[in-house]
């Protein structure tokens, strides 16, 4: 099957970094920016990096962006710039638009022109972070929505030893693991005999207050 083709504009930290680790994951990244010297410094990095004003339509229709299957606008902190490269994105015929956000007004903005996603940096890092820090066993945590979280917990030395089945999470707290990372690989839709150990990491999903409930639990 053909890997998708991912087009960033705007090549600050946040489009810079995304562009790295798509290219790590084995993906073909162009990188636009009107900045020439941030483009030169990516030129090496990404597969293709272009020096461009992409509010520009015919400098967008120019370089093909129609022909890339992501486009991902990741510009700083001009909102105009966003907005509009968004739309032309649209326009041109990029499958999958999607759009960084500075703030909570702006990611409305790219919601009403039709923006297939809006990503949020800072607040989601923030929220993260918050999670972590308040966490001792939470390694990470990503909101689905605005109710439900997939959460990688760390097994504490209560759990050890113990089956799924004895832990009985969906009815006892609503909650599942869906993955166990254990030191000789990643268990993926583990079953009730599976057997957890101290400091394997479970991949649980649920919503905030079942998952916290089931850590309180856990650490007791």
């Amino acid at each position: 099957m053909k890997k998708n083709q991912f087009v960033i504009v705007g090549l600050g930290r946040f489009g810079s970094s995304l562009g790295r680790e798509l290219i790590q994951l084995g993906y073909e990244v162009l990188g636009v920016d009107k900045d020439e010297e941030v483009v030169q410094e990516m030129s090496d990095v990404l597969t293709y990096t272009v020096s461009a004003d992409c509010t520009d339509e015919e400098t967008l229709r120019s370089i093909g962006v129609r022909n890339f299957d992501v486009g991902v606008v990741a510009i700083g902190d001009d909102i105009q710039a966003s907005i509009l490269t968004t739309i032309l994105l649209k326009d041109l015929g990029v499958k999958t638009v999607v759009a960084k956000a500075l703030d909570e007004l702006h990611g409305r903005v790219l919601e009403k022109i039709g923006v297939d996603r809006v990503i949020y940096p800072e607040r989601d890092m923030g929220i993260r972070v918050a999670h972590q820090l308040v966490s001792p066993n939470l390694l990470d945590y990503i909101e689905l929505s605005k109710d439900y979280t997939i959460a990688e917990l760390v097994v504490t030395g209560k759990m050890h030893g113990k089956t799924l089945s004895d832990l009985d999470l969906r009815a006892r707290f609503g909650c599942s693991i869906v993955a166990i990372n254990k030191p000789n690989g990643i268990i993926i839709a583990p079953t009730a005999t599976d057997v957890l150990h101290e400091r394997d990491v479970m991949v649980v999903i649920g919503t905030n207050e079942q998952i916290e409930q089931f850590e309180e639990a856990a650490t007791r």
